[in-house]
This record gives structure tokens, C-alpha cells and sequence, in this order.
């Protein structure tokens, strides 16, 4: 087969959808030596690190145009403009971000939808970004030959807003790396070092700081539970909307010395920082799987996620759960996942059970299994 996937968000995103698609392509490259792969991105930016070695049956080719061009073109002005233009000739094309260009020759496609939280939850989303994904989405899911969703809830929510038929929805768990697991104290150390922790205890909030993560109420909800304990909160993530309101809340509540934010952290930071950690929480309002969540398993860290969608279907039970609304839930829960040590070990040996149910290698056998299918 030929088949052609847009790889820009791999380009261009550090986290979440970026990451998604590097570790399938990484994934798909050591499974994969019969088919060719034609992607295409549209960026300045060459391929990152993280994708130097492709082999030879992966072909990338950069296009001279701005990602918002295509965009545009493709989605908002809605021009015929095939996607073999960017690929050349293909027997399937996936496109794993949210939306379907053009495809010519009736080719089968295939549309990852990762979640609908611009329908569930539309004032975490920017106006302008909200009216373009509820008019180009639910029109690709219509046009394409088949989605992927990223979890079970996610799959409900297409049959649920969109009327779509359940037999074309395939749920496609990400994976966890091999990399997320526990880490010993001297690797602990030297990220609590490079970042400036300090050796206090603290919780761990990964995620982009945007408003959909839940971070003003799970400021709120340390202030309340832990103000008056060693712990700190570290929030790592990049920016994403919230940042203005997440330093404003921090300042107003006096916590400038007890809740830590490191902006974006490289992925190999990660399984060091997870560990180092006393607990870490993910109070989400919406989620399509949560990465985060299941890495932190991985490194046996006790984690308190939201019962929001999709977080108890990813946590499995291996995570003490509290509704994200609810401040004080969120505060009581916060309390006992830090002062309960035998909660604690609970959760760290469920969690590394749980998280082996998740690899980027079964994923990408499955999605081969569908591509084969599909064409």
C-alpha cells in the first residue's frame, strides 16, 4: 500500500497531538517494512529530533506554504484541492488531527478524532478556533471512510453530536513509551535540579496551560488542602490561554513560593519528573485520552484524575478520582493522596498494572490491521 498521513502536528506540536503522532510513525517504522508511507507537513521547521531516522519506506516532503494556508484553503474557502497534490499517488490517506482535506479518486480515508471538547466544553475553546472545528469536523467525520477515536467516550460523543454510525468508529488507545517508567533517586535529583524544585514534596499538574485543563480550581483546591503542608504544586506545560490567569491566581493567593511553573518540559524530562513527584493530579474538564495520565502510571506515581471523560476509562481504577468542578472534592482528595501512604502504595501498584495495557506497538498494529482493512 501507499498510504499518505499529514504529519504537522508532529512538526510543529511539542505535546498532545504532536506526540501522538511521532510515537504511531515511530511505532508504524519498526512494525512496517512492505508499505510506503508519503508525509507531507506544512512548516518552516525541518522534521524534529524525534523523527530523524525513518526508514526508507517513510517518505517526507515539506511544503513552502504556512499549516494556516491549508487551513484555510482546504477547510474555510473548502477549494478542491486533492491532497495527492502534497502526497502523489495513494491506495489510503490518514489524517490524524481533527480534519479531512480533498481526496481524489475515491480513495478510502481515515480521520482520527481525538475528542469533541470544542462541542463538550466550547468555553475553553477560543471563539474563533470553536467556530472552525464545529463546522470543519463534524463535515470530514461525515466525509470520511472511517474514525478513529482515541477512546471510548470520545467514540460516544461522535454518535452522540454527530449521528455517527457506531460500526465506523474504531477506538485506537495511545500508547505509553518505554522510557515512562520508575526512576531511581539520582535521576530524580538531577531534574529536581535543572528545574529548581528544591527538595520540598510536591504534586506534579502536567499539561498545556490551557483553560480546559482545570488549573484555577486545582490551585484553588491546594491553597485550601495543603497551603499549611511541605508540599509545592509543579505545573509544567506550555502555554495555552490560561497563563495571565493561572500567575494572577497564584499571586492573589500569596502561593509565589509554593506553586512552581516550569513551562514546557522536554519529553525526556519527563519519567524523572513523574517519579520525583508525590503525587500527581490531573483535574482535566474533558479529555480525549490524557497522555499524562497513563505515563504517570507507567512511573508509579499515585495519581488524582478528574471523573471527567475519558480519565476513570483510561485510569482503569488505578487512580483516586474527584470531580473537577468541585473545589472541595478536589481538596479533600488532594489531602489524602499525600497524607495517606497506604492509598499511596495502592495506587502505585495498580497504576503500573493499569499503564501496561498501553503501547505505542499494539496501536500501531491495530491502525496496520485497519489500514489493510480499509484498503
Amino acid at each position: 500500500m501507499r498510504i499518505g498521513i499529514e504529519v504537522t502536528a508532529a512538526v510543529r506540536q511539542g505535546a498532545g497531538i504532536g506526540r501522538y503522532v511521532r510515537e504511531l510513525l515511530l511505532a508504524l517504522a519498526e512494525l512496517d517494512a512492505r508499505n510506503t508511507y508519503r508525509l507531507f507537513f506544512a512548516s518552516r521547521l525541518p522534521l524534529p529530533h524525534a523523527l530523524p531516522a525513518l526508514p526508507a519506506n517513510f517518505q517526507a516532503r515539506r511544503l513552502p506554504v504556512p499549516d494556516a494556508w491549508l487551513a484555510r484553503a482546504w477547510h474555510r474557502l473548502q477549494l478542491p484541492l486533492p491532497v495527492q497534490l502534497a502526497t502523489g499517488a495513494v491506495d489510503l490517506y490518514h489524517s490524524p488531527d481533527f480534519t479531512l482535506p480533498p481526496v481524489s479518486a475515491r480513495i478510502p480515508t481515515l480521520l482520527t478524532v481525538h475528542d469533541l471538547s470544542f462541542e463538550r466544553e466550547p468555553e475553553t475553546t477560543a471563539p474563533g478556533l470553536r467556530a472552525f472545528l464545529q463546522q470543519a469536523v463534524p463535515r470530514s467525520v461525515l466525509r470520511a471512510t472511517h474514525v478513529l477515536a482515541d477512546s471510548q467516550a470520545t467514540r460516544d460523543d461522535l454518535i452522540d453530536l454527530y449521528a455517527t454510525p457506531s460500526a465506523k468508529i474504531t477506538v485506537l488507545y495511545s500508547g505509553v513509551a518505554a522510557r515512562f517508567q520508575p526512576v531511581a533517586s539520582p535521576g530524580q535529583a538531577a531534574v529536581r535540579a535543572q528545574y529548581a524544585l528544591g527538595a520540598q514534596p510536591f504534586v506534579l499538574c502536567v499539561g498545556t496551560l490551557h483553560p480546559r485543563k482545570n488549573h484555577l480550581r486545582l490551585i484553588a483546591a491546594f491553597y485550601a488542602a495543603l497551603r499549611h503542608s511541605e508540599h509545592n504544586l509543579v505545573i509544567v506545560g506550555g502555554p495555552g490561554g490560561a497563563e495571565q490567569s493561572i500567575r494572577a491566581a497564584v499571586q492573589q493567593l500569596g502561593l509565589q513560593q509554593r506553586v512552581l511553573l516550569t513551562g514546557y518540559v522536554a519529553d525526556a524530562h519527563l519519567p524523572a519528573l513523574y517519579s520525583a513527584a508525590h503525587a500527581v493530579a490531573y483535574p482535566s474538564l474533558y479529555e480525549g485520552f490524557g497522555l499524562p495520565l497513563a505515563e504517570a502510571l507507567a512511573c508509579g506515581t499515585p495519581v488524582l484524575a478528574s471523573t471527567a471523560p475519558c480519565l476513570p476509562e483510561v485510569a482503569g481504577g488505578a487512580a483516586l478520582l474527584a470531580d473537577p468542578r468541585d473545589e472541595q472534592a478536589l481538596a479533600a482528595a488532594l489531602l489524602r493522596i499525600t497524607s495517606d501512604a497506604d492509598l499511596r502504595a495502592d495506587l502505585r501498584a495498580r497504576g503500573l498494572q493499569r499503564a501496561a495495557a498501553f503501547s505505542w506497538q499494539a496501536a500501531a498494529r491495530q491502525l496496520l490491521a485497519l489500514y489493510t482493512q480499509l484498503a
